[in-house]
């Protein structure tokens, strides 16, 4: 694995997004260069660092408006640089709104609003065009008839990626960009294929298949390799086709090049892109590869949790945190960034607390436009925001890019089964076994941390780590990662092994005997084989671990509820405990709806737990820091209330702890 250069941009920590209206465009008009003054101001005093443009999203849409809507950008900077805030443009690339129909057109009215929506006529959109280029002629080609790929999800018709007159536009708009306003970085959005398997059957996407992988795509009728096509094109493919596999690796390489020919006029400016999952097989589909196209990105950023109800179950979003953290922690320890969004005040509260729980930066936002009509009285995220930053800044500073989590247990997370789109013979994919394993350690209370494929193969860097590591249902096992496994196991480093591993080779071709059979015929007394079958395998495994002695974790529960998550992190300054809470019950919206997936907005939530007076005994050997003697619980539910703990020695490394979290529903800090 080769080392990274370290960061060297700037870090922030704590972001927003700064939304745009229609009337916006209309800069320099006075009533819009006073509101960007404010607003300004607001994001001042809330304590915000970084800003993220939010609006005018579909670029090239306003291709006809680009000086205005330049000219009102750098605006934004020139005002938010006079409060040392940095200002990165985050824009859609590559789609185009473009109805198709009355229904989609009311759709798109309906639930992108907040894209500010400015889409062409349909006569004017077949001459439509920037600086010489014809927008008609850049699309991705639908493989089914030859029209122009189109995303029912987003009502927009798509440029290809691989397209070299559509990446000449795109490089002639980066360069007008970066000239005519004064960027402090950039998000590029939408470096994925939103027509799903549906596209790109362009004469180029063609051409490079055959010339870098040697095969012709198929007609669509070709189910060998296209699969079951009857339902949507998400889950078209056909796997156990070594050509199709090829065809999964070919789009994602072609959206990397094109992230690294941005990157290139982003020499010295941090760049990012939007990604909400790094885990489960359904995102090859949309070509969303993150660990490819990381070597050419400077942030790592998660879109987390949306502005419906079933944020509160924030558990499932663990796995794609830490694995997110992990990509970020190899490029350099680079920031990591959680997007949250909300409509009410306790929707940032969540997300705000869920960044400090990860340890990572957070980024708010509101989501003006995405409902029928937003609610009245509705505040900008500096307002919802500020308070939570504030209270941050005075009682509780903690830079969570600067802590070093306490890791117990690494739990491999193999892209090779996702790229190839394994499954076991039950139907279950690698990421689910992720996921289950990320619950039980959060139910228990489990330092753990996401190890990918190159660490797995990195014989070095996988004995450099004594804890646990953890292979569940890896199908997909190349020989340099069994190596470093063998070799690991041969020094005693203990792994804890569920079947099946190793039945396929890392380019998906069924191995002749899968590599579990010669790992159980050797006499390494580190192995231990576990059987993970059933929704409960993880937990119930990681029960029978604990109780036999094989394992001993660093938290142990001695009364309260048990419904509280806790993460220990060390500072130079000394330990520092988060808790979370998982045991929330959302309040919906009576009135409103998010319109592009109808979830039920949360307007607020309430706590579940029955008993807030906390004990655990921690220790805290091996980690080089010494147990607390006294400590105080502090939560911006207790504003300025400091708590102190009632601490207990209990050896020379073991401490007994009581907190009293009574008035606090979702997030402490004990420092």
């Amino acid at each position: 694995m080769e080392p990274r250069a370290p960061y060297l941009y700037f870090k922030p920590r704590r972001a927003a997004s700064w939304w745009n209206t229609l009337e916006d465009i209309q800069w320099p008009q006075k009533s819009i260069k006073d509101k960007i003054k404010r607003r300004a101001e607001g994001f001042a005093e809330a304590g915000i660092d970084t800003a993220l443009n939010f609006g005018f999203h579909i670029r090239f849409d306003f291709s006809n408006y680009f000086s205005q809507l330049h000219g009102y950008l750098n605006n934004v900077c020139e005002e938010l640089h006079k409060y040392d805030i940095k200002f990165l443009d985050h824009y859609s690339c590559n789609l185009m709104e473009r109805p198709r129909d009355k229904e989609e057109f009311l759709k798109l009215h309906a639930a992108q609003r907040h894209h500010v929506l400015l889409h062409h006529d349909p006569i004017a959109a077949k001459y439509a065009g920037y600086a010489g280029y014809r927008f008609n002629d850049l699309c991705q080609v639908d493989v089914r008839d030859g029209s122009r790929g189109y995303s029912p999800s987003y009502q927009a018709e798509l440029f290809c990626h691989n397209n070299p007159y559509y990446l000449e536009m795109h490089e002639n708009y980066l360069e007008r960009l970066l000239r005519e306003v004064d960027l402090d970085g950039a998000q590029i959005d939408d470096m994925t294929d939103y027509g799903w398997f549906s596209t790109c059957a362009c004469t180029y996407c063609r051409e490079r298949f055959m010339r870098e992988y040697g095969h012709v795509l198929p007609d669509f009728e070709d189910k060998s390799f296209w699969g079951n096509t009857t339902g949507t094109p998400l889950t078209w493919g056909n796997y156990d086709n070594p050509t199709f596999r090829d065809w999964v690796r070919l789009r994602t390489d072609i959206i990397a090049d094109h992230v690294k020919m941005i990157k290139g006029y982003f020499q010295d400016k941090p760049l990012t892109t939007c990604c909400s999952s790094t885990g489960p097989i359904i995102l090859n589909a949309a070509s969303l590869n993150l660990e490819k196209m990381a070597p050419h990105l400077d942030l790592v950023m998660l879109e987390n949790c949306g502005i419906g109800t079933g944020s509160v179950q924030w558990v499932r979003t663990d796995a794609e945190a830490l694995q997110q953290k992990d990509i970020a922690a190899h490029m350099g320890n680079a920031p990591a960034i959680a997007l949250s969004y909300t409509i009410y005040e306790r929707g940032g509260y969540l997300g705000w607390g869920l960044s400090r729980f990860w340890g990572v930066v957070n980024w708010s936002s509101t989501l003006p436009g995405r409902l029928l009509e937003d609610p009245s009285g509705m505040k900008e995220i500096h307002a919802i925001i500020g308070p939570l930053n504030n209270w941050e800044k005075i009682y509780s500073d903690l830079d969570g890019q600067m802590g070093r989590d306490v890791v117990e247990v690494r739990l491999v997370s193999n892209r090779y089964c996702r790229d190839n789109g394994w499954r076991d013979v039950n139907g279950r994919e690698h990421w689910d076994s992720v996921l289950r394993w990320s619950s039980a350690f959060i139910e228990r209370n489990i330092g753990y941390r996401i190890l990918r494929t190159d660490e797995l193969a990195d014989s070095a860097a996988l004995r450099q780590d004594h804890t646990p590591l953890v292979l569940d249902a890896v199908g997909c096992v190349s020989d340099a990662q069994f190596s470093a496994v063998t070799g690991l196991l041969a020094e005693g480093g203990e792994v804890w092994l569920s079947l099946p591993f190793g039945t396929h080779d890392e380019r998906g071709f069924l191995r002749a005997q899968p590599l579990s059979d010669a790992l159980l015929a050797s006499p390494f007394s580190s192995l231990r084989l576990l059987d993970t079958a059933g929704e409960a395998g993880a937990t119930a495994a990681l029960q029978q671990l604990i109780a036999s002695g094989s394992f001993l974790p660093r938290i142990r529960q001695t009364a309260g509820d048990t419904c509280w998550a806790l993460r220990l992190r060390l500072h130079d300054d000394g330990p520092v405990l988060h808790l979370m809470n998982r045991s929330l019950e959302a309040i919906p919206d009576p009135q409103f709806k998010d319109e592009h997936n109808h979830a039920i907005v949360l307007k607020d939530f309430r706590s579940l737990s029955t008993n807030n007076r906390l004990c655990y005994e921690i220790d805290f050997y091996g980690t080089g820091c010494t147990p607390w003697t006294s400590a105080f619980v502090r939560s911006p539910e207790l504003r300025a209330e400091a708590r102190e703990l009632v601490v207990e020695r209990v050896t020379d490394t073991v401490v007994r702890v009581s907190i009293n979290l009574d008035g606090v529903d979702l997030y402490g800090v004990v420092g």
